[in-house]
């Protein structure tokens, strides 16, 4: 473990990784280099600090506690410090509620609110899927070696539980794990340039996040 901080630390005093957590930020306030957006319209999102003892690094976590159920709404909380095209993006993340869904995402190569990728897991459809979000339209992406159209890939995404999800993307090519394990590759080349990363959620999802982690490729 220490072998491990030592290396985060060093990479990240590099410019090239950092690991986040939220255990020193207050409770109630959006976490500094974070911007809070959101795609499409519907109530106001609310990102923000609150306590979890069952946290990865307790005592803290960044929350999406808004729950407009507007289904078209996607929450958005943009990592500021750091713009890659290739790399790396992990969080671990806990569902907490939420009616129409309870989602947990992570961007990347984001523009703008209107331009970026993301992967999802939902508990409540326990599945896991990659979009594109290009003009504002978000499109599922089908991941490669299934049939045409497919939607993703199943996978159990437990309700108030942390679990891992994480990205892997060079160029064309997004390797997508949950908890370690790898369960889908898609290939889209959409949207190539450098972009920044951050945290997603939909409609009335309210979501745990911790340990935020990227890693910065040339």
């Amino acid at each position: 473990m220490m072998r491990r901080l030592l290396l985060l630390s060093l990479v990240a005093l590099l410019g090239s990784a950092a690991e986040i957590d939220f255990r020193r930020e207050k409770p109630g306030t959006v976490p500094k280099d974070w911007v809070v957006a959101m795609t499409h319209e519907g109530g106001a999102p609310k990102w923000e600090i609150v306590e979890d003892a069952s946290a990865p690094s307790p005592p803290h976590v960044l929350a999406q506690t808004s729950t407009d159920k507007t289904s078209g709404r996607f929450p958005l909380a943009v990592y500021q410090k750091a713009s890659f095209a290739d790399g790396r993006v992990s969080v671990r993340f806990k569902p907490v509620a939420g009616e129409r869904d309870q989602a947990a995402g992570i961007v990347w190569r984001y523009r703008d609110p209107d331009n970026y990728y993301i992967v999802r897991a939902n508990a409540l459809e326990d599945n896991v899927v990659l979009y594109k979000v290009e003009d504002g339209k978000r499109i599922s992406l089908e991941p490669k070696g299934t049939p045409s159209k497919s939607y993703g890939v199943k996978q159990k995404v437990p309700k108030l539980t942390w679990s891992a999800l994480s990205v892997d993307f060079r160029g064309s090519t997004f390797e997508v794990f949950f908890n370690g394990a790898k369960i889908m590759v898609v290939i889209d080349s959409t949207l190539q340039s450098a972009g920044k990363t951050g945290l997603w959620t939909k409609a009335d999802s309210v979501t745990y996040f911790d340990d935020f982690y990227f890693e910065k490729r040339k």
